[in-house]
């Protein structure tokens, strides 16, 4: 049965009924469609461009489809309903096209240093083997290949580039010319500049960023995926927990989770490309992607226009998911009143239709 959609739907900020026909969107007229919603504002589906459906609470490898289900299916409820997967532990390409699930972007496994990153969840590969395992993760994923550029070294007790930049470099073009983008996970200053230099197509977190780097980075259109929500959650445990041991390790912790509005701000003015993500998955809960987006506004400065192209429009282009264009998918959400006046609108849509099916 197809449906009927009218509202002001943005960013167009026009009043307009939209059709949906299966999984596509038309703007001709359908007789004898549902109407499913006749008021409100109407955005293309949300997107969470940084989760990990494939990591349960506790940074614990997930060990079942149903368990990836579940975690996608509280985002879904959200209005999330396009995810980057940045790295999972647990394959579940079956999951891509299921009916009541958000579309997937996906990387394969973390590839990782030894022993410098979260147990269980990364491919811990030595500078050597890291241009070959790149190959093999993009295949294993269907577009993006999910570099742990830095981690604690525990030789020095601070954070440090997870290889040489030679091998972080090679890791980049690896992706690249087997047709993936890269993303990079960085905290520190130093991988983070190595990355952006050698051509990342987006960076994960960023605490590292400098103002310099944030012009490279406009210059080149290399994205931004902050996830606020982490660095605030997550930072302050991580540097309670090494200071004994680590102590200059834990008061960096601190200054990049101290220092990270402005510089997510910073990048904004300088108009890299940002997007929102969550970083669901082990520290993070699933279904936060509006608390994610209402940080960037209240803590990074970024106009509630520009949020919401972050976590829809603009998020559903840069993955290639088309969004309520003729023809286009049809993933949507409605929201009673207008989410660019007051952006805690965003928490509690009243209507979600993924794939033209209503889930709410």
């Amino acid at each position: 049965m197809a449906l009927h959609v009218r509202g002001v739907v943005l960013p167009d900020d026009e009043v307009r009924d939209l059709w949906l026909v299966g999984d596509r969107v038309t703007f001709t007229p359908v007789p004898g469609a549902e109407t499913v919603a006749d008021r409100g504002f109407v955005l293309p589906g949300l997107v969470d461009a940084h989760c990990h459906p494939g990591i349960a609470p506790g940074a614990v490898p997930i060990t079942s489809l149903d368990q990836a289900r579940a975690l996608a299916t509280i985002d879904r409820d959200a209005g999330v309903l396009a995810i980057r997967d940045a790295g999972s532990p647990y394959p579940y390409p079956e999951l891509e096209d299921e009916p009541d699930l958000p579309r997937l972007a996906r990387a394969g496994r973390h590839i990782a240093s030894p022993r410098r990153y979260l147990r269980g969840i990364a491919l811990e590969v030595e500078a050597a083997d890291v241009r070959a395992t790149v190959t093999e993760q993009a295949r294993a994923g269907n577009g993006w290949v999910k570099l742990v550029g830095d981690w604690l070294d525990r030789s020095t007790g601070d954070l440090a580039p997870s290889w040489d930049e030679a091998t972080l470099t090679a890791a980049v073009e690896a992706a690249h010319a087997a047709g993936a983008r890269a993303a990079v996970h960085t905290f520190s200053e130093a991988a983070v500049e190595i990355m952006v230099r050698a051509g990342v197509d987006s960076v994960e977190h960023g605490t590292g960023l400098r103002a310099d780097l944030v012009e490279e980075m406009a210059r080149r259109g290399t994205a931004l995926v902050p996830t606020m929500i982490n660095i605030e959650t997550i930072f302050g445990g991580i540097a309670e927990q090494a200071r004994e041991k680590f102590p200059g390790y834990a008061k960096h912790m601190l200054a990049l989770r101290d220092n990270f509005p402005s510089v997510v701000g910073a990048a904004y003015e300088a108009g890299v490309p940002i997007y929102v993500g969550t970083d669901a998955g082990g520290g993070i809960d699933h279904g936060l992607a509006a608390r994610e987006m209402l940080l960037l506004h209240e803590r990074a400065g970024m106009s509630t226009v520009d949020v919401l192209a972050a976590a829809s429009w603009r998020a559903r282009e840069w993955l290639g998911f088309p969004g309520l264009v003729e023809d286009g998918l049809a993933d949507l959400v409605v929201y009673d009143a207008d989410p660019r006046a007051d952006l805690r609108v965003v928490q509690a849509p009243r209507r979600i239709v993924l794939r033209g099916r209503v889930v709410r």
